[in-house]
């Protein structure tokens, strides 16, 4: 791993998880870890329920949009979490990979997608400390 990490958070559509997962760590790392997200089957735009529930959370990701995985993101990161992607992610020898079981938001109300929200923001915290220890 570099000085500074960087963590590739893949799911399918790149629309909810990994986009919530991504924003959070984007705001609660400050910078210190280099963050991308994609999907191995991208929507053409962001679910607009976790869009509203990361708002209330005070982190706005309604500029991102969707894009596809590629090998190149996959080997350009030290970290890569998938969420629901399936064997779709390819694997890399001395990359290290985390599987979160996590709600897909996908058609969800907006009481469920928090309840996806608080988890992923839960999980982002935990990687925070162990990437950038104190």
């Amino acid at each position: 791993m570099s000085d500074r990490p960087s963590v590739l958070f893949v799911c399918v559509h790149n629309a909810g998880r990994s986009q919530m997962a991504a924003g959070y760590l984007t705001a609660l790392s400050g910078g210190r870890i280099d963050v991308l997200s994609a999907g191995s089957e991208p929507r053409e735009h962001l679910n607009p329920v976790a869009v509203e529930a990361m708002a209330e959370d005070g982190i706005d990701i309604a500029g991102n949009v969707p894009k596809v995985l590629t090998t190149e993101a996959v080997k350009g990161s030290d970290v890569v979490i998938t969420m629901g992607c399936g064997d779709t992610c390819p694997i890399f020898p001395g990359k290290r990979y985390e599987d979160w079981d996590l709600v897909d938001p996908a058609g969800q109300d907006l009481v469920v997608v928090r309840q996806v929200r608080d988890d992923i923001k839960r999980r982002v915290e935990g990687l925070i400390a162990d990437l950038l220890p104190a």
